[in-house]
């Protein structure tokens, strides 16, 4: 369940006459909870409450009903229940159908309210079904149950008017809605006459079988678009019920004043929403979500849209907004220096080429009006009029009904900080009639000139549409009367990887990476706005940007792809944040991997480097995020270092043929043990850290005849051959002939190999790997080191190789891939000592050993963060103290001064390496 439909089942259960033996399973029930699992709960074999009458899920929540009055004394017992510890619970809850009093027993955040106030804190339990909470919405539940009374309103007009669905008429479906969501705040906030103007015009003037609706709301905002002094001619006459609407002007009400035509059930849903007290929307939370309503793809992930405001500022902060709090606290209270500070705030651009529903430009946009409250605070002028207009917060917006939204937002926006900095009167008074500029342009980034949407200085041309959401695309630039301004450019663009990507925007790609067109097959869609920003600081070079990006932006191939060409334009990163889950509300998404980048022209200006609540100031960033390292690692073919060579395993391609189970493998020796010696563990990433077992057939070429004699071998040895002839390869086509062999061969170990997975979870502190014996066969699903060292299991075993994997080769979502061209060729390692090594085999031996004592465990079950044995990880740690000395004399303090020396080394050893390959070849001319 999505937070928009959890929160109308809390709803609709609060309403119910209560039941104290039916509440627990209710409120189960409105979390997601299926019946089969209540059922279980009910009949007790799942109820693990000690409390009599209470219910008590594992990992979630010890519910208890109670007499009334007893409400706090019940929360106590729950708290002190032995069973509330040992079934791990996360909340405990008590109510009497009166009040409600809630515990999140891991943050010691509390909840007491009345119970028919106790929709209003769905939020505060979101984790019950899985979703990551975020304050926001806890503290203010409006903005998710705006959004449900929204969408069930746009699901029943669409159903009752297919007509408004078609592509032809979605923008005026959207219009429509940011016309009724205007309505809604500006009747709680006294924007229009009275309390509730709007909702009580329809429900009074409105037939209950919905028939005249959309008459009514047509005449309503036709009154809106009429300015006073007209209003006496107008035809036809306004009725008085409707003159009562001020002129609101804007383009928000003009053209076509068409509504759709209403059933008895979607006005029931208008008045459902014009219920709500819209006064308390916040226009950065509200925008995200209602995106979703207007969204077919989106509408199932209703209400998880929303991303949270220290996230977001973890763009804007180190982007512009530090920089003018620390001018702000400089100036102290001296009037000159305040004055100066607000004059370049007026001036400030902020622009997102990918704005959504405009958080970003909303959240900018409020940080900025609080800074310039404290500067008139300060010079004593607090009910001055705000000096930032919202034109200064440019967007571009591919979808319709977003774009609308942003600008709707932007409008809430300065509306509530006029309120909250000036005043309710003040603010009345200069809100309508609204601007009909138009600065949220609704089209496709990747084609348009942002120049001309945001241009460094003023041009003389003004689009100003009949309507405030019509964009003629064709009018090319906007008036921005503001000369010597900075602009700011900011967003979070779309992610998909190349391999995801449609015609059309791998077409986009191709127009953007034009000047480097080896880019556009490669790289993520995102590296569209990274390659129009070096495009627009070539004309406006005081511009800086900062964009949200997968993190593989900065890894493997990318990596080496994308920054070179942005260094060799001389752009720098001015500020990075490493990798971080951007999460959102949602239970089935926690959050894509990403980092932020933030770009500008080369500068001596120090760089930040923010690394989860770490800041590190350095000289420079490179590529992978790394501080005063601006190198970026090459494929290597052989190691660079003394590391044994890393081999693929062994690719079959067989159909499954060559394959058995465990019982399989049983069945097929107890009925001719001879087979015994063709049958070998087949090792792949699944195998080697989840334990599975499974085995194939390993035949040399000089034992075809004899294994044929096995008659179950035989037979599958002709499936083999049957597959391989079916294929659309020609290499495999012609191992038709040998079915006995794997088609790809990379190695196979005389004595032991050491193996490493893949693919495998970033969530582990260590790399998976192991040490087996020759009867192994490895897949080609891992890596292997055929007959290699036992040291070179402690490298591979370590935090550094860990680090080294997860900065230098690409992901597979967030899990790693691990690449031997790319992550172990290149790996730098110091000279090692055969003192060096010994202490290496040692420790290798150690973690092996600590692994043994756990048997039958699995790595999966060893590596668990949670989980893992204190035996291993003091070995693994005994492995890194060794392994670091050898690097610095003693362990790095973090994995930031890991990568540090790591980067540093491997320039070193590839520059002595060329160095030596120059020498050789002056010597051969010689």
């Amino acid at each position: 369940m999505n937070a928009v439909e959890i929160e109308t089942a809390i709803s609709e259960l609060a309403l119910q006459p209560f039941s104290a033996a039916e509440f627990p399973f209710a409120f189960l029930a409105a979390f997601g909870n299926k019946e089969t699992t209540l059922k279980r709960l009910r009949s007790g074999n799942n109820n693990l409450s000690d409390v009599p009458g209470a219910v008590l899920q594992r990992n979630n929540i010890h519910i208890a009903t109670c007499d009334v009055g007893e409400v706090n004394s019940t929360l106590k017992v729950l708290r002190n229940s032995q069973a509330t510890a040992k079934a791990k619970a996360k909340f405990i809850l008590a109510t009497d159908g009166q009040m409600v009093e809630a515990e999140d027993l891991i943050s010691g955040e509390t909840i007491s309210c009345a119970y028919t106030d106790f929709p209003n804190r769905f939020g505060f339990f979101l984790q019950l079904a899985g979703i990551s909470t975020i304050k926001e919405i806890k503290d203010s539940a409006i903005d998710v149950r705006a959004t449900g009374r929204l969408n069930k309103l746009y699901v029943e007009l669409l159903r009752e008017n297919p007509d408004w669905a078609t592509e032809e008429r979605r923008a005026d479906m959207n219009h429509f809605m940011a016309r009724l969501i205007f309505c809604f705040f500006a009747e709680d906030t006294d924007i229009f006459n009275g309390e509730g103007l709007f909702t009580q015009i329809v429900e009074q003037m409105s037939e209950r079988d919905g028939t005249n609706t959309h008459e009514v709301l047509s005449e309503v905002f036709r009154a809106m678009n009429i300015s006073p002094p007209e209003r006496p001619r107008a035809q036809p006459r306004l009725g008085s019920w409707a003159d009562q609407f001020p002129y609101v002007n804007g383009g928000l009400f003009s053209g076509s004043t068409e509504v759709p035509r209403f059933t008895r059930i979607a006005r029931t849903y208008l008045l459902h929403a014009g219920g709500l007290n819209w006064k308390q929307i916040n226009p950065d939370i509200f925008g995200s979500m209602i995106q979703a309503v207007a969204d077919d793809e989106e509408r199932g992930a209703l209400g998880m849209h929303y991303t949270s405001v220290p996230n977001i500022l973890k763009v804007l902060n180190p982007l512009f907004l530090d920089d003018l709090r620390t001018q702000l606290a400089e100036a102290g209270d001296n009037e000159r220096k305040l004055l100066n500070l607000r004059k370049r705030m007026a001036h400030i651009r902020v622009f997102d080429p990918a704005c959504g529903s405009g958080n970003f430009l909303v959240i900018a946009y409020k940080q900025m009006r609080d800074i310039e409250a404290e500067i008139n605070r300060r010079r004593g002028e607090p009910h001055l009029g705000s000096e930032i207009p919202l034109t200064n917060f440019r967007g571009v917006e591919l979808r319709n009904f977003p774009a609308e939204i942003a600008r709707l937002a932007l409008i809430i926006a300065e509306f509530q900080c006029d309120v909250l900095y000036r005043g309710q009167k003040d603010a009345l008074a200069e809100f309508l009639p609204l601007d009909a500029q138009n600065w949220i342009i609704c089209g496709n980034a990747l084609r348009l000139d942002w120049l001309k949407i945001c241009p460094p200085t003023g041009t003389g041309v003004k689009l100003v549409a009949d309507d405030l959401f019509g964009t003629p695309l064709n009018q090319a630039e906007i008036d921005f009367e503001n000369e010597g301004g900075e602009t700011y450019i900011c967003g979070n663009p779309p992610y998909k990887g190349s391999k995801w990507q449609t015609d059309e925007q791998k077409s986009d790609l191709a127009n953007v990476w034009s000047k480097h067109p080896n880019l556009v097959k490669t790289t993520d869609y995102v590296t569209g706005w990274f390659a129009k920003f070096l495009d627009y600081v070539d004309s406006v070079p005081n511009a800086v940007g900062a964009f949200v990006a997968t993190n593989s932006v900065c890894q493997g191939q990318q990596a080496i792809d994308v920054w070179p060409v942005a260094f060799q334009r001389e752009c720098e990163i001015r500020f990075a944040h490493t990798s971080f889950k951007w999460a959102n509300l949602a239970s089935y998404n926690a959050g894509v991997t990403v980092v932020i980048i933030g770009l500008g022209k080369k500068s001596a200006a120090p760089k930040k480097l923010y690394q989860d609540a770490l800041l590190k100031q350095c000289s420079a960033i490179g590529p992978y995020l790394v501080p005063n390292s601006l190198a970026y690692v090459q494929k290597a073919n052989k190691p660079i270092g003394e590391q044994s060579q890393m081999l693929f395993g062994n690719m079959p391609r067989d159909g499954g043929h060559l394959f058995l189970d465990t019982d399989l493998v049983a069945e097929v020796i107890a009925n001719d043990p001879e087979a015994a010696h063709f049958i070998k563990r087949f090792v792949g990433s699944d195998e080697l850290i989840n334990g599975r077992q499974r085995y194939c057939l390993w035949i040399e070429d000089n034992e075809v005849e004899k294994a044929k004699e096995i008659e179950f071998i035989a037979q599958r040895l002709n499936l083999v051959a049957e597959n391989r002839k079916k294929s659309d390869a020609e290499s495999t086509r012609q191992f038709a002939k040998q079915p006995h062999r794997f088609v790809q061969i990379a190695g196979v170990a005389v004595s032991s190999q050491i193996l490493v997975p893949g693919v495998s979870s970033e969530n582990r502190p260590y790399l998976p790997c192991d040490y087996l014996t020759s009867d192994s066969i490895v897949s080609n699903k891992c890596f292997a080191l055929y007959d290699a060292p036992l040291w070179n299991m402690a490298l591979i075993a370590s935090r550094l190789h860990w680090v080294w994997i997860g900065t230098v080769c690409v992901r597979m979502r967030t899990d790693f891939s691990y690449s031997n061209t790319l992550g172990w060729n290149t790996f730098p390692i110091p000279l090692l000592t055969d003192q060096n090594k010994a202490d290496l085999t040692a420790c290798a031996e150690d973690i092996l050993l600590a692994r043994e004592m756990h048997f039958p465990a699995t790595i999966a079950d060893l590596y668990d963060p949670e989980m893992m044995p204190d035996n291993l990880r003091h070995a693994h740690e005994r492995n890194d103290e060794v392994l670091e000395r050898i690097y610095i004399g003693r362990r790095f303090r973090n994995d930031t001064e890991r990568l540090e020396k790591l980067f540093d080394l491997y320039t070193q050893m590839v520059a002595n390496a060329q160095h030596g390959m120059t020498k050789m070849k002056r010597g051969k001319k010689t």
